[in-house]
């Protein structure tokens, strides 16, 4: 590659071009930096979860083969979408981590070459910060501080953002976490055992729609008066409910498989919702930002509404295909970054599953 290892701040009108590509689905998008935050120019979406769903969960390997196999497709569908070609690109931006270790390289590589051949700037940068900063391309820059609540299949994290740019300590910081199971893969292990297939987020969210919320009171975890107030706990309420599946295929019982879901859901949206709430009042946070592919439910966009509302906390929730991983939450991320003239990723970037949340880029 030839880019420096110092980049020029990246201002109003720089094209940046997003690669994501950490578990299984490959996107590419396109933002344009402006005074009002990263205005979403065009993006494209490839997924492989139908490859997944007879193993009920994601294949590394088999991910990593699919994303080799979309990913030029992906970019030139998403330049298409944005009516841009290769030399308006400013800088390119990539998925670093965290994520599947074999994803992760195919995404990089990939932009380590569109950097090299257009000659700009490579950013490695944070999946996780590039789920907060998707609500910036719909509704602009966030105020400083604003809490964020993470909810993903692999991640649920509540955040302090102080700025998306990573150009100050403690830009991101972590003030709670799940100790076990994160939201979106108890999702995942309840739709397993209920037959229901793989992704299991849309499915169950569906089905509670049918069901009573109350028909089952199942646990909340890490509620009692001596747990951590930001933590979360999971796997206990996905016990609960194969627990009380057991027992009535043992008692001969129909399963009332919609009631299921709706209690199972309620229970997952009460607990994410109260414990950000209080987060929030006790920090003395105004904002709060609901991120992450679980962020598309149903149930914890409606109960975040009716708290945040009732706290007096302004809620802000990207669309729910902004929602989900995809490129333009990195080429966002990227913009915040580019813009705060963070140095440039090196020639050496590689990929990161566990790279810290504080990492908002690798330089």
């Amino acid at each position: 590659m030839s880019a420096p290892t110092g980049a020029p701040v990246l201002g109003p009108g720089a094209v940046i071009l997003g690669i994501e590509s950490s578990c299984d689905e490959t996107g590419a998008g396109l933002v344009r930096i402006t005074d009002g935050g990263p205005e979403l120019l065009g993006h494209e979406l490839a997924s492989s979860q139908d490859l997944h769903a007879r193993f009920g969960g994601v294949v590394p390997e088999i991910a990593s083969r699919a994303h080799l196999e979309s990913m030029t497709a992906t970019v030139r569908s998403a330049f298409d979408k944005a009516g841009l070609r290769h030399r308006d690109v400013d800088a390119v931006a990539v998925t670093s981590g965290p994520g599947l270790a074999g994803a992760l390289l195919v995404g990089i590589a990939a932009a380590k070459a569109y950097a090299a051949a257009w000659d700009v700037p490579l950013f490695g940068v944070n999946h996780l910060a590039g789920h907060v900063a998707a609500d910036t391309l719909e509704h602009g820059p966030l105020p400083s501080p604003t809490l964020a609540l993470l909810v993903s299949g692999g991640h649920t994290q509540l955040l302090k953002v102080t700025s998306l740019g990573g150009e100050v300590p403690d830009a991101i910081t972590e003030i709670g976490t799940t100790v076990d199971d994160a939201a979106g893969e108890a999702y995942d292990k309840v739709a397993r055992l209920l037959g229901l297939g793989y992704p299991g987020g849309p499915v169950i969210d569906k089905l509670a729609a049918e069901g009573d919320p109350t028909a089952i009171r199942f646990p909340r975890g890490l509620t009692g008066p001596r747990d951590a107030p930001y933590d979360f706990s999971f796997s206990g309420l996905k016990t609960a409910v194969a627990r009380h599946v057991e027992g009535l295929q043992r008692d001969g019982l129909p399963v009332p498989v919609a009631d299921i879901c709706a209690s199972f859901q309620e229970a997952v949206a009460d607990v994410l919702t109260a414990k950000t709430v209080r987060a929030a009042t006790d920090l003395g946070i105004g904002t709060v930002v609901v991120a992450g592919g679980v962020a598309a439910n149903s149930r914890i966009r409606g109960l975040s509404e009716e708290r945040c509302a009732a706290a007096g906390l302004q809620l802000r929730v990207p669309r729910p295909g902004l929602c989900t991983d995809n490129g333009a939450m990195i080429a966002a991320v990227g913009a915040h970054v580019a813009r705060s003239g963070r140095p440039v990723s090196p020639d050496a970037l590689g990929g990161d599953p566990g790279l810290p949340v504080g990492t908002v880029s690798v330089a």
